[in-house]
């Protein structure tokens, strides 16, 4: 028996929707979101535009492979963790220009820590160094950005002009910490969060992984359909369920067949006293997990939560959730603390990525991170952003990139780029919401 979609008006339980052509039914049937559609579109457009580009130059496309795919999903880390936090921002009518700059404080304060600090107290290789580090750095990341929150929400400065100066001092301070030199190796432990040799769970952890997403994907559908059905909401049609069931596990399964084509290299096989021939799949990397981990997490805040809901009432009308009773100051401050804490994360990962913390840790990422978030759906207006969309800007602003390294361009026209496609998504995001209204 089907049933009628959300998007059009209620019915009799148990008709469909008639009308329009097959493509328009079925993406009303299923309620998939016609921007992630678009962003889809252009990832792969993307993607095979750079892998032409190379076979037709080089006489082997190096883009379209396990071991490039791979990278790229490391790299995307970073900017997508932060891209989650930066949605709420933008979302409550704010921007954060100082994520760059965070990164590269909290980066420098973990590597001081790590290296000068804790071992002269605990001991050199010490179990504990790595968490202690991890949660300094975070809670100095929220730290900071509940700083910027108070002077924003408090006494009334714009975020535009409290996150400008927090770009500058806090890249100041990175440098004063430790006179601008590295800080390099990082404890060994901690340099596997940022995905280095052994920084991975392997061919069987990823099919656990994966595997686990598919029951939580088939879990999602099923427990929608049952409040749907609880709330009295018109249900999607049966075969509209499968259909995004079987997509939804069949890109999971998809993900784990392609992170696990890319195997270690010769030299970490000799260092693990394997043959030389043999597969050994590099599986997901850890910074990966983390950025999927977080996806969910800010997900389920922002859609099955009161703050969630907050968030998006600021940005809607910031006035009128005021005189609704929401306390739009300590939100504010609450949420550019939460994107402090994120901030914190991603340089976990990217100074561990680098096995060193430098001062120029973070340089230009605010640009990356605001461009994912806008790119992946978040209106500059407000009120409107997902957190997927976010994480799927970020994998395309790091495409970009990554091409263009691949493919030899140099950094000025890498910045080019990037500042186009910012202006581009600006437009393109004009004329969407000018079309729905």
């Amino acid at each position: 028996m089907t049933n009628t979609p959300l998007s059009v008006p209620p019915v009799t339980p148990g008709h469909t929707a008639v009308g329009g052509n097959p493509v328009k039914r079925f993406l009303t049937a299923t309620e998939i979101d016609t921007r992630l559609l678009g962003m889809l579109a252009a990832l792969l457009l993307i993607w095979g535009g750079f892998h032409m580009y190379g076979t037709i130059v080089n006489g082997n496309g190096a883009f379209l492979t396990p071991r490039n795919l791979w990278n790229l999903s490391v790299q995307t880390s970073s900017i997508g963790i932060m891209a989650t936090g930066m949605v709420l921002v933008i979302i409550t009518r704010n921007i954060d220009l100082s994520v760059g700059s965070l990164i590269g404080v909290t980066g420098m304060t973990m590597g001081i820590l790590q290296v000068d600090v804790l071992p002269q107290i605990l001991g050199l290789g010490h179990w504990s160094i790595w968490i202690i580090t991890c949660v300094v750095g975070i809670s100095l990341g929220a730290l900071i950005g509940a700083f910027h929150g108070w002077l924003i929400a408090y006494r009334g400065i714009p975020s535009f002009i409290v996150t400008l100066g927090g770009l500058m001092v806090w890249r100041g301070m990175a440098f004063i910490a430790n006179g601008g030199k590295t800080i390099s190796p990082v404890d060994s432990t901690f340099a596997l969060l940022g995905g280095g040799p052994g920084g991975n769970v392997g061919a069987t952890g990823s099919w656990i992984v994966g595997l686990l997403a598919c029951v939580g994907v088939v879990w999602m559908l099923i427990n929608g359909r049952k409040q749907r059905v609880k709330h009295e909401f018109p249900k999607r049609p049966m075969w509209a369920e499968v259909t995004l069931g079987a997509i939804g596990c069949g890109a999971i399964i998809g993900s784990v067949l392609l992170m696990n084509a890319y195997p270690l290299p010769v030299g970490i096989l000799r260092r693990l006293e394997l043959p030389e021939d043999a597969f050994v799949s590099h599986g997901f990397a850890i910074p990966v997990l983390i950025m999927i981990a977080v996806g969910i997490a800010m997900t389920i805040l922002m859609t099955r939560t009161r703050f969630g809901r907050y968030v998006f009432a600021i940005g809607g009308n910031p006035e009128a959730a005021a005189l609704a009773g929401i306390n739009t100051r300590w939100m504010t401050l609450k949420i550019f603390a939460l994107m402090g804490a994120l901030t914190g994360i991603a340089a976990v990962i990217a100074s561990a990525r680098l096995n060193s913390a430098t001062n120029a840790l973070g340089t230009l990422d605010e640009l990356y991170v605001i461009a994912a978030a806008v790119i992946g759906g978040t209106s500059l207006a407000g009120g409107v952003g997902t957190i997927y969309g976010a994480i799927l800007g970020a994998l395309v602003m790091q495409s970009l990139q990554s091409g263009m390294v691949l493919i030899g361009f140099d950094a000025a026209i890498q910045r080019i780029v990037v500042g186009m496609v910012l202006v581009l998504a600006v437009y393109l995001d004009n004329l969407y919401r000018a079309r729905t209204k």
